[in-house]
């Protein structure tokens, strides 16, 4: 699994979250977020955002690019 993937996934259960929950938040289909956790697409900037938001974690967090969520 992609770095991103895991760490979306890591940090969406860590919240107690579903993918439905999370999807909903999103405003999309829970399939298209599963593509994220997936690996197979990756968010466009806006929904990263959002998707660090609800999470309560960094984008760079999410992205690789540092190993502390906050």
């Amino acid at each position: 699994m992609v770095p991103f993937a895991e760490r979306l996934q890591k940090a969406r259960k860590k919240k107690r979250f579903t993918q439905k929950e999370v999807a909903e938040y999103l405003k999309m289909t829970e399939r298209s977020y599963q593509h994220y956790e997936g690996g197979s697409r990756r968010p466009n900037y806006e929904i990263l955002a959002a998707i660090a938001d609800y999470l309560e974690v960094t984008t760079d967090y999410l992205l690789g690019r540092t190993d502390e969520p906050n």
